[in-house]
C-alpha cells in the first residue's frame, strides 16, 4: 500500500463506503436482528429472609454438600455467561430477588411476581415452601435447594423442575460406588431429627437397591446432657459388629465431620462426612469444569459449591428458554431444555419427575474422587437414570 497521505485517505473513503454498503446488506438479508432487546423477560428467585444455612458460623464450616453462600449468586454468573447468546436471539432475562419471612409472605410474593409478569419462578426453600410457591402459581418453578425425594413423588408438581440433586440420587451414586469397591456391609449411623429418619430410610432403599447389606443401624445424638454423651461417641458407636464401611446420616452435619478417622474399626466413612456426593465440587478438573470454577471465584470470591452449581444450571435454564421462546409459554421450553453442565454429558430433565438428569461427584472435600453413574452400571434408556427414582419407580400423578 502506498504511504502517500492523499491515497491512504482516498483509499480509507472507499473502506468506510465498501463497509456501509456491506452492512446495508446485511440489514437487508436479516431484517430485525438489530438490536437492543425489548421488554426483558422476567425471572423472580424467592429465598428464605436470614436463612439460617447461610449462617456465617456455618458458612466458615463448609459442610460437604451444604451451601455456601446465596442462590443468586450462581443464577447471576449463568445469565451474565449467557448476555451474547441472549443478544444474539434479541431477548434477556430480568432477574428479582426476593427474600420472605414466611409462607403467607411467600405465597403473596409469588402471585405478585405472576401477575407482574414474571415467565418463571427459582426458589431456594425449604419443601413445604417450594410446594407452596408451585401452588400458588402457573408458571415455571425451577428448585434449586431442596433436595426431598417427596417434591419428585408423592408430593409433585406439574410446574416443578429440580436442578438440586434428589437424595435418592445421591444415595444411589454412594451405594454404587460401595458395590464397585466391593464394600458390602453397611454400619449406618443416623440422626435423630426426622429429616435424618427420612433419609436414612432412602440410603436403605439404595442399599437394597444394589445388593448390600446393613449389618447394623445405629441412632446418634449431638447433647450437652452428660446422660447422652455415649450416643455421640464414635468409638462406642461403631464397636460391637464388623463391617466395611460406614454411612452415616448427618442432616446438620456436625457429627459427620468428625467420624472419619475415629472408627473402632480403620475403615471408610461414607454419606454425609468421608466421601460424600455432591452435585459439584471447586476441584473438579474435567470438562470446563476449572473455567467455571475461576469465573465464580472471581465473581464472588469464594469456591463453587453444589448448590451454587443448581442456581447456575437454573441460569443456564432460563437462557436456554428465553432463546427457544422468547414469547413464551417457558414451561415447554424448560421441559426439552438440553443443558450442558461441564460434567461432559448434555442433560435434561426427567418427564416423570422433573428432576434434571446429571452425574453426580464423589468427593472427600479435597478432591473429586469419583463420579457416578459408576462405569459399568447399565440403563436401557439413559445411563443417567441408574441414579435416582426411575420411570417404573414413579409415585408422580402430575400431568406434564
Amino acid at each position: 500500500m502506498s504511504r502517500h497521505p492523499v491515497v491512504r485517505r482516498s483509499l480509507a473513503a472507499t473502506g468506510l463506503a465498501l463497509l456501509s454498503l456491506l452492512g446495508g446488506v446485511a440489514s437487508a438479508q436479516a431484517p430485525g436482528k438489530a438490536q437492543a432487546p425489548g421488554s426483558p423477560l422476567k425471572a423472580t428467585l424467592l429465598v428464605l429472609d436470614d436463612d439460617p444455612r447461610l449462617e456465617r458460623n456455618r458458612r466458615e464450616r463448609a459442610y460437604l454438600g451444604h451451601p455456601g453462600g446465596p442462590a443468586a449468586e450462581g443464577l447471576k454468573l449463568a445469565l451474565e455467561e449467557g448476555r451474547f447468546e441472549l443478544e444474539a436471539a434479541g431477548v434477556a432475562v430480568a432477574l428479582d430477588n426476593r427474600p420472605v419471612r414466611d409462607l403467607a409472605a411467600l405465597q403473596a410474593a409469588a402471585v405478585a411476581a405472576e401477575k407482574a409478569g414474571a415467565a418463571v419462578l427459582v426458589t431456594d426453600l425449604p419443601a413445604d415452601w417450594t410446594l407452596a410457591a408451585s401452588d400458588a402459581v402457573k408458571i415455571p418453578v425451577l428448585n434449586v435447594g431442596e433436595a426431598s425425594d417427596r417434591l419428585r413423588q408423592q408430593d409433585c408438581r406439574a410446574n416443578l423442575f429440580h436442578l438440586i440433586p434428589s437424595e435418592r440420587q445421591r444415595a444411589d451414586s454412594v451405594a454404587q460406588t460401595l458395590l464397585a469397591r466391593k464394600w458390602s456391609k453397611v454400619l449406618m449411623l443416623t440422626g435423630p431429627s426426622p429429616e435424618d429418619q427420612t433419609r436414612a430410610a432412602v440410603a436403605q432403599a439404595s442399599l437394597k437397591r444394589y445388593g448390600l447389606q446393613v449389618v447394623a443401624t445405629k441412632p446418634f445424638k449431638l447433647s450437652a446432657d452428660p446422660r447422652e454423651r455415649d450416643l455421640a461417641n464414635p468409638l462406642l458407636l461403631t464397636a460391637g459388629t464388623a463391617y466395611d464401611v460406614v454411612w452415616v446420616v448427618d442432616s446438620d452435619g456436625e457429627l459427620a465431620r468428625s467420624l472419619p478417622y475415629r472408627t473402632v474399626l480403620p475403615r471408610p466413612v461414607v454419606g454425609d462426612g468421608g466421601l460424600v456426593a455432591t452435585a459439584w465440587h471447586a476441584q473438579y478438573e474435567r470438562f470446563g469444569a476449572p473455567q467455571v470454577v475461576r469465573r465464580f471465584a472471581k465473581a464472588y470470591q469464594r469456591p463453587m459449591t453444589g448448590h451454587d452449581w443448581a442456581a447456575w444450571m437454573a441460569g443456564k435454564a432460563l437462557v436456554t428458554a428465553a432463546v427457544a421462546a422468547p414469547k413464551g409459554p417457558w414451561a415447554p421450553a424448560i421441559a426439552r431444555a438440553q443443558i450442558d453442565g461441564s460434567k461432559g454429558v448434555t442433560m435434561s430433565f426427567r418427564a416423570w419427575d422433573g428432576q434434571l438428569r446429571q452425574p453426580l461427584l464423589l468427593t472427600d472435600g479435597e478432591g473429586v474422587i469419583s463420579t457416578a453413574p459408576i462405569e459399568g452400571v447399565l440403563h436401557p434408556v439413559n445411563a443417567l437414570d441408574a441414579i435416582g427414582a426411575d420411570a417404573g419407580e414413579k409415585l408422580c400423578k402430575a400431568p406434564r
